[in-house]
């Protein structure tokens, strides 16, 4: 079973940087992208950053400039660092990829979704 994986939320100042890193396992027969959205309380879930696997980046309007996305396609990772974190960055930021499961093979490829992990963004 194909598991989305987060790590590296937390609590830290305005101003501050953090880094998110999310690991795909499971059978996994090929990625198209990894990357990130996220939802803050009352919001609707939007786009951080997404990178797919020939290395084109999608970046949020919000947090161009400020936040930047990697992948290890060999080891199907993807990692988040945030840099001039600001209150309004307060958010469940949760981990997506589009894979190719083996077990569902013929489905081609669907969205899969991490649990989330909380950032708050806070003096």
């Amino acid at each position: 079973q194909v598991q989305l994986v987060e790590s590296g939320g937390g609590l830290v100042q305005p101003g501050g940087s953090l880094r998110l890193s999310c690991a795909a396992s499971g059978h996994i027969f090929a990625i198209n992208y990894m990357g990130w959205y996220r939802q803050a309380p009352g919001k609707q879930r939007e786009l951080v950053a997404t990178l797919t696997s020939g290395g084109t980046t999608d970046l949020g309007d919000s947090v161009k400039g400020r936040f930047t996305i990697s992948r290890d396609n060999a080891k199907n990772t993807v990692t988040l660092q945030m840099s001039s974190l600001k209150p309004e960055d307060t958010a469940v930021y949760y981990c997506t990829a589009d894979l190719v499961d083996m077990a569902y093979y013929a489905a081609g490829f669907s969205i899969y979704w991490g649990q989330g992990t909380q950032v708050t963004v806070s003096s």
